[in-house]
């Protein structure tokens, strides 16, 4: 028979050795779910929303200058704030009929497709997005067309759909956020 005798500080650091190898998975596991793209039936929050409560349709006014979000997985409660490329521009656009809240909601990539700044402001005036590092603009009212400035492309639109009164994603972008930029997250 052979007896083997482990030290009392052998198991304890065995334990401690283990316990961190769970943690540092877990952290990876979460690093990796805050840098996925924005997936489908991702609930949209408010970026510096330390509550991150889900938007809803009627948060988003007609004319209102445009939110900018991040996906938020709502099982989880994950937001997905890892990587710039998964910001997201919500607004509403002005509408034809007399709705209650105005137009339909949409939603773009926030990464202008120049240089991969993040779109930042907007022009009212026009309802125009405008990215503040080189001067795109873009018309959410044409599908983000580029109107103005040197970006070669429209920012990928998202779509969307209300979910249990919440506004949600429902699908993949159109194209890659950052268009010719690349991911360099």
């Amino acid at each position: 028979m052979v007896t083997c005798l482990v030290s009392r500080r052998r198991v304890l650091d065995l334990g401690v050795g283990a316990a961190a190898t769970a943690m540092i998975s877990e952290g990876a596991e979460a690093a990796a779910g805050a840098t996925a793209g924005a997936q489908p039936g991702d609930a949209l929050v408010t970026v510096g929303d330390a509550a991150h409560k889900p938007l809803t349709p009627g948060a988003v006014r007609r004319g209102a200058p445009p939110r900018l979000t991040w996906p938020m997985d709502p099982k989880t409660g994950l937001v997905r704030s890892g990587a710039k490329f998964n910001q997201v521009l919500l607004l509403r656009l002005m509408g034809d009929r007399d709705e209650a809240h105005g137009g339909p909601l949409v939603a773009f990539s926030a990464v202008c497709t120049h240089a991969g700044c993040i779109v930042s402001a907007w022009r009212a005036a026009d309802r125009l997005l405008l990215c503040p590092c080189h001067g795109s603009q873009y018309d959410p009212a044409r599908a983000a067309a580029v109107v103005a400035g040197p970006a070669p492309l429209p920012l990928p639109n998202l779509p969307l759909a209300v979910v249990d009164g919440r506004v949600t994603v429902a699908g993949a972008f159109s194209a890659p956020p950052g268009g010719h930029t690349g991911r360099t997250d």
